[in-house]
C-alpha cells in the first residue's frame, strides 16, 4: 500500500493554512471515493490506488496562484495536475515510490481536472497544459475525478449537493457535465 502520507507530509512539511486546507479537502474527497470503491465491488477499483490518489490528487497546489486557498505561486491554478505529476515523477525515489505507484499516482494528478481535458480542449482554449488527452482511463481515475467535483477547496470540509457540483463543471462545457452525469449514474450512492 502506498504511503500517502509521507508523500503529503515531504511536500507539505509545515502546519499551515494551505495544509490545512488540502488535508481537509483530500480526506472529503477521498472518504467520497472510497465509499463508491466500497458500495461497488462490481467496478474492482482497487481501494487502495483510490485512497492514496485521492489524498495525493492537489499536491501540485502549492505553485499555483489561487491567494483566496493560501496558494502563492507563480503558475495558472489549471495547471495544478500536472505540477503535481512532475513533483512525484521528480521525487519518487526520494519518496520511495516504485515506477508503477509513481505513474498511477501522477496520472490521478494530471487527469482530475473538470471531468478531464481533451487534447483538442487543450488547444483551442489555449491552455497552458501539454497538448495531449489528460482524461481519466481507470476507474480509479473516474472514481477520484467523479468524488473531487463535490469538495472545493474554499470549503473544504462542505460537501456540494449534486446540482453545485454540476454547476461548477459548466466553464468545462457541456461535454463534461455529460461525463458527470454518466458517473454519477454509475457511482450513485446512498447515504453518503
Amino acid at each position: 500500500m502506498t504511503d500517502y502520507s509521507r508523500i503529503l507530509n515531504y511536500f507539505y512539511p509545515e502546519a499551515d493554512r494551505l495544509r490545512d486546507i488540502l488535508f481537509t479537502h483530500s480526506t472529503g474527497v477521498a472518504r467520497h471515493a472510497i465509499a463508491i470503491v466500497d458500495r461497488h465491488p462490481e467496478l474492482h477499483a482497487d481501494r487502495d490506488i483510490v485512497l492514496a490518489g485521492a489524498m495525493v490528487h492537489d499536491i501540485g497546489i502549492r505553485y499555483c496562484d489561487a491567494p483566496g486557498i493560501c496558494c502563492h505561486g507563480t503558475h495558472p491554478y489549471i495547471c495544478h495536475g500536472t505540477l503535481g505529476g512532475k513533483m512525484l515523477r521528480s521525487n519518487a525515489s526520494t519518496l520511495g515510490l516504485s515506477e508503477v505507484e509513481t505513474e498511477t499516482l501522477a496520472r490521478i494528478c494530471e487527469r482530475h481536472t473538470g471531468t478531464g481535458l481533451t487534447k483538442a480542449q487543450i488547444i483551442s482554449q489555449r491552455l497552458p497544459l501539454p497538448p495531449c488527452d489528460l482524461v481519466p482511463e481507470t476507474i480509479e481515475e473516474q472514481i477520484i475525478c467523479y468524488a473531487d467535483k463535490f469538495f472545493s477547496k474554499t470549503r473544504p470540509a462542505e460537501m456540494k449537493q449534486y446540482e453545485k457540483a454540476v454547476a461548477s463543471l459548466r466553464k468545462f462545457g457541456e461535454e463534461g457535465i455529460k461525463i458527470f452525469e454518466e458517473w454519477h449514474k454509475l457511482f450513485l450512492t446512498r447515504d453518503i
